[in-house]
């Protein structure tokens, strides 16, 4: 399975040389915890360049009380940003996220534009699923198996 069919495409985007406070904002409205941090015009690509979370904003600057109007998201953010391809494998995807210890990873396309992202709890979720399936097969099975005997 393709990580490209269960990513959000739904992304929440921000510039290197925004606010920190506004970034915190966007989190806030709309219910995530991440900002992926991108280049290009309007119109064009969005490249990726980085990635704030909700824990880099409490370790990197509340709990070392930086004030937020001193530095941008550019200051911040993570610059190691690991990101995968729409067609690779979910398999493939968890065990990059593994290995690398990460919660979340930026889906691109060939050219290394925006895609979506994927999370440790979208993956949860996606095996939930699939897990409820092939019990639900075994159930079955089971319940065949009564009435042929009867």
């Amino acid at each position: 399975m393709p990580v490209g069919a269960f990513c959000n495409r739904q992304v929440i985007i921000a510039r290197p040389e925004s606010d920190i406070v506004a970034v915190a904002k966007l989190m806030r409205e709309h219910h995530v915890g991440d900002v992926v941090i991108v280049q290009g015009k309007a119109g064009e690509t969005l490249i990726p360049q980085g990635i704030i979370t909700d824990r880099d904003l409490v370790i990197e600057l509340l709990a070392l009380e930086v004030p937020p109007d001193s530095v941008t998201v550019g200051d911040v953010m993570s610059y190691e940003l690991v990101t995968c391809q729409e067609s690779d494998g979910i398999g493939d995807v968890l065990r990059r996220m593994q290995a690398k210890v990460i919660r979340r990873m930026v889906v691109v396309n060939d050219e290394g534009g925006l895609v979506g992202i994927i999370t440790v709890d979208d993956l949860l979720e996606l095996l939930a699923e699939e897990m409820t399936g092939l019990a639900k097969v075994a159930l079955g099975q089971q319940t065949k198996e009564k009435r042929s005997k009867e």
